[in-house]
């Protein structure tokens, strides 16, 4: 529900009456979009789909990592699936397909973008209770758990998110017919942007940071062949999370803050900047699969069996990499390989 979505594609009127033409920014827009747009959403249903079809075939050994990450999945799904919705937008450059799509898109385009921040949170949170107070916790770390914690995640995604079903609707003016979220006062737009912001980055970055500074060190300390892996993988979860989502957020920030001094051409250029970090925050969707699935040892020989059952054939190496990791899994691992075991599934 940005204004990158709408007005990237029009002529626009200052308050003086003096047009400002973004042209360039359309012509640009209509390339540019739908081929960020299709690899994301050809790589992002591959990847996020392939973790929902390895978790539920081996359901019966699912444990309250696997219910987090299942949902994470199916969070970065419900984002990427409203993405033909907007491939279509920037191709046409006018919404054709109605009011109900126009909110039903907003609203899951907002809620697979918090659950998935979400159920980011709230496996960083599990793995920090986890690694600091494991004899603690262990027994709360049910099945019927895991389903609660998804449960209040869902619904706290589709809370923070109905303002953009509310106030997302359909226009029809001299300019087309468009798709845009337009609150009845400022207040609702203020909210937009700092949801975002403070919801969407700020707030889960701090948990990130004060969690794994504290989770670090006592891998570190771990007598663990596998403590590095784990240590990368941190530093891989908040560096990806920062730098993709990190500058569109500021973007829309700085688009807020500089609306009363703004210009045809400072406009020209923050909408450029929103268009252009949107759409890499969006490929994030693409990289949790890879970064909270694909990087385990067991999950991976178990993505590899169940594609080999459906493309017999394909990636012959595949047995090699179950072989090595079953063998791995066979030396006699010490109780704190066990703990490092929740970051390397």
């Amino acid at each position: 529900g940005n204004r990158s979505k709408i007005m990237i594609y029009m002529e626009y009127m200052y308050d003086d009456g003096n047009p400002c033409s973004i042209t360039d920014l359309k012509d640009f827009n209509r390339v540019f979009l739908p081929t960020i747009y299709s690899l994301v959403f050809v790589l992002g249903i591959i990847g996020n789909g392939l973790v929902v079809a390895v978790l539920v075939k081996h359901r019966n050994r699912t444990n309250f990592t696997d219910i987090c990450l299942f949902n994470l999945a199916v969070s970065d799904l419900v984002f990427i699936l409203t993405l033909p919705f907007y491939f279509h937008y920037s191709v046409v450059g006018q919404w054709l397909l109605g009011d109900f799509m126009c909110r039903f898109a907003s609203g899951c385009h907002s809620t697979g973008f918090f659950g998935s921040v979400f159920f980011m949170v709230a496996m960083t949170l599990d793995r920090y209770v986890v690694i600091m107070h494991a004899h603690k916790v262990a027994h709360y770390r049910t099945l019927r758990a895991g389903v609660a914690v998804s449960a209040c995640v869902w619904t706290l995604s589709a809370c923070v998110s109905l303002p953009s079903v509310l106030f997302t609707r359909v226009t029809n003016d001299s300019y087309g017919v468009h798709c845009y979220f337009e609150p009845e006062n400022d207040a609702w737009k203020l909210y937009n942007i700092y949801s975002t912001n403070t919801l969407g980055l700020a707030i889960p970055l701090l948990v990130m940071i004060v969690c794994y500074s504290r989770i670090i060190p006592i891998l570190l300390n771990m007598r663990s062949a596998k403590k590095h892996r784990a240590v990368k993988l941190i530093i891989s979860i908040v560096i990806a999370f920062f730098l993709f989502w990190a500058p569109y957020n500021i973007s829309l920030l700085l688009e807020h803050l500089m609306a009363p001094i703004s210009d045809c051409a400072t406009d020209a250029r923050l909408f450029m900047s929103i268009t252009v970090t949107e759409t890499i925050a969006y490929t994030h969707c693409c990289l949790n699969p890879i970064i909270y699935a694909f990087v385990g040892q067991k999950f991976m020989r178990r993505a590899l069996q169940l594609l080999r059952n459906w493309v017999p054939g394909v990636l012959l190496c595949s047995a090699r990499v179950s072989s090595d990791s079953f063998s791995r899994k066979s030396s006699t691992m010490s109780r704190s390989s066990n703990t490092t075991s929740n970051f390397i599934m």
